[in-house]
C-alpha cells in the first residue's frame, strides 16, 4: 500500500517553519535548537521524499546536505558538467565550422557560374 505523501509535506512545511524561526531566534548554527531544527528538517524531508517516491515513483530533485566529505562530491559533479558543456559547445562550433564551410563553397560556386555568363 502506497503511502500518502499529503500528510508528509505538511510535516515539512512545518518543519521548514520550525526551522526558520530556531534560525531567527538563535542565529548560531550551533545552537541546540538550530541543530534540533535542523535535524527535523532533513528527517521530515526523507519521509516526504520516500513517501513521494512510494506512491507516484518519481524522487525529489533534492539531497539532504550533511556536511561530511560533500564539497568533493559536488565538485567532481560540477566537473563532469563542465566537461558535458564544454563538449556541446565543441559539437556546435563543429557544426558551425561545417556549415561556413559549405557556405563558402556555395559561394564559390556562385562566382564560378557568374564569371562564366559574362
Amino acid at each position: 500500500m502506497a503511502t500518502d505523501p499529503r500528510p508528509a509535506l505538511d510535516r515539512l512545511i512545518a518543519a521548514f517553519e520550525a526551522h526558520l524561526d530556531a534560525v531567527t531566534s538563535s542565529r548560531d548554527e550551533d545552537a541546540p535548537a538550530v541543530i534540533a531544527a535542523t535535524n527535523t528538517l532533513a528527517d521530515a524531508f526523507e519521509t516526504y521524499d520516500e513517501a513521494l517516491y512510494e506512491a507516484h515513483g518519481i524522487d525529489t530533485p533534492f539531497v539532504v546536505y550533511d556536511g561530511e566529505d560533500d564539497e568533493d562530491d559536488f565538485d567532481e559533479d560540477d566537473d563532469d558538467e563542465d566537461e558535458d558543456e564544454r563538449s556541446d559547445e565543441d559539437e556546435d562550433e563543429d557544426e558551425r565550422s561545417d556549415e561556413d564551410e559549405r557556405s563558402d563553397e556555395d559561394s564559390d560556386e556562385d562566382d564560378d557560374g557568374s564569371d562564366d555568363q559574362h
